[in-house]
């Protein structure tokens, strides 16, 4: 669903990108924090967010829906993992995703 559709003319960006840029920019600054502290090299870090704005099935209203997909090459997941449910807990965006916000954080899966 775009702006346009619920009423917005702005041709810039809408609400959903904005709050998926402040999503991913956070959430890759909690992760890149996490990782110098466990001496890994956070420049190889990237996060995908996408924030959809649609209907809420429950009461007919709007919701939001976020997702992150994050991409750490040379990090074994069984190390990422503990760290992005540890950058979960930092970033504050992630937490309001928790307060009603449908949402998931995965990691991408490199292809050898």
């Amino acid at each position: 669903m775009t702006a346009g559709s619920v009423g917005g003319d702005n041709p810039g960006p809408n609400p959903e990108q904005l709050f998926a840029a402040g999503y991913a920019a956070c959430f890759h600054g909690a992760l890149s924090l996490l990782a110098r502290r466990h001496l890994l090299d956070p420049e190889p870090i990237t996060v995908e967010a996408t924030v959809a704005f649609g209907r809420d099935p429950a009461d007919g209203g709007y919701q939001l829906r976020a997702d992150l997909v994050v991409t750490w090459p040379g990090v074994e997941d069984d190390m990422a993992g503990p760290l992005l449910a540890e950058a979960s807990a930092l970033c504050p965006y992630a937490k309001v995703t928790r307060q009603g916000i449908p949402a998931t954080i995965s990691l991408a899966t490199l292809s050898q």
